[in-house]
């Protein structure tokens, strides 16, 4: 499967920073930078993390803008490119690259790698929130915001792993941004804009360790826990079958199904061992009654080939995955278990192949308390 890696670049990122400029927002700043003979520094940047995926070039598109916003260093450099959208200004501004994660977020890439500031970490979080993966190539003046790497090396490298298959951690992390007039009059204001999800290099520091083994029976109780703490009362939980997911109906104190599924509802059991065409209807009735309220589904892997959907849990039917949507699934797993497929993707194989195609791609997967992987889910 072609890995879709999404590219954004802010041209003038950073450009201010030599200069003591202080930053680079603002068409004023830029033109003045420039005419006072400013070094675009964000193509360099960026080259040097696209230089770590240059072997893998055969396994990978990069989405990215017409121009300097992407399209021009990555043909250049020999990469597959689609454009997928067209810059009509001549010197970029936040709503081009508003616009650019709009279209990359449309066809659905895997990751999006964007090169600037804090500015464009403001501009990518406005858009993305925290529905994609997204990582940072550190080209600006101001860099507060956690969604950066720490060099644009290692940028390249967390999407090596991710291209390889190997494990990577998604964390949320903030960010943020100073107020560059009261910066440059010697003020420092800083304020949270939001947060994104944003992967790293995979920090394998276990909450309890046994002989150098998960404990599982601790990680069980850890996976509970976080999913416990995400529950909102009046929302709908689709609880799938299999042993993780009844180690968080333990955590509740609720009986379970082990080959079934129950739904909870403000931790009581609406429904035990609900059949497909029951949870459909049980569920459009719960959206009729409540159409602010979500609805999500708990699920684990099942059986050793990775199967999150089409083993052992047949009562999770299209039409149901569909009602719930990709966006409310929480998948649970511990990380020996996702080890265990050496690299193997996850598989959906629902019986409807528009829908495995629908839900491929990179899925993030709780593997403790607070402690979340990327993990790809393909088809059969």
């Amino acid at each position: 499967m072609m890995f879709k890696l999404g590219l954004v670049i802010n041209p003038y990122a950073g450009i201010g920073g030599a200069l003591a400029l202080k930053g680079s927002d603002g068409a004023e700043t830029r033109a003045k930078a420039l005419a006072m003979g400013a070094e675009q520094k964000s193509f360099a940047r960026t080259e040097t993390a696209l230089q770590e995926l240059l072997p893998l070039q055969a396994q990978l598109k990069i989405c990215t803008a017409s121009g300097e916003m992407g399209e021009e260093l990555a043909r250049k450099m020999g990469f597959n490119v689609e454009v997928v959208y067209q810059c009509p200004n001549e010197q970029t501004e936040a709503e081009d690259t508003e616009a650019t994660v709009q279209a990359l977020m449309q066809h659905e890439v895997d990751v999006i790698l964007f090169a600037g500031g804090d500015g464009t970490a403001r501009n990518v979080c406005h858009i993305a929130q925290d529905k994609i993966p997204v990582l940072g190539v550190p080209a600006g003046c101001k860099i507060h915001s956690g969604v950066y790497a720490v060099t644009p090396q290692a940028a390249g490298r967390v999407i090596e792993k991710m291209i390889a298959g190997e494990i990577v951690t998604v964390k949320h992390s903030d960010v943020m941004d100073i107020d560059e007039v009261a910066f440059r009059e010697g003020r420092v204001k800083a304020r949270r804009y939001g947060e994104m999800q944003v992967p790293e290099a995979l920090q394998y520091v276990q909450s309890v360790k046994v002989g150098g083994r998960e404990s599982e029976e601790l990680v069980l109780m850890d996976i509970a826990a976080h999913i416990i703490e995400e529950m909102v009362d009046d929302d709908v939980y689709v609880m799938g079958s299999g042993s993780t997911v009844a180690a968080v109906m333990d955590e509740l104190g609720l009986d379970n199904t082990l080959l079934g599924v129950d739904v909870v509802q403000d931790r009581e059991v609406l429904q035990a061992d609900i059949t497909a065409p029951e949870l459909l209807a049980l569920l459009q009735q719960q959206k009729e009654a409540n159409p602010d309220g979500n609805i999500r589904l708990v699920i684990t892997l099942i059986g050793g080939q990775g199967h999150v959907f089409g083993r052992g849990n047949q009562q999770l039917s299209p039409d149901v995955i569909r009602f719930i949507g990709k966006e409310n699934i929480r998948l649970i797993a511990t990380k020996s278990k996702l080890e265990a497929l050496q690299g193997r993707p996850l598989i959906a194989d629902t019986g409807d192949s528009k829908l495995d195609e629908e839900l491929a791609g990179f899925i993030p997967v709780v593997t403790g308390y607070h402690d979340q992987v990327l993990y790809r889910l393909g088809q059969q």
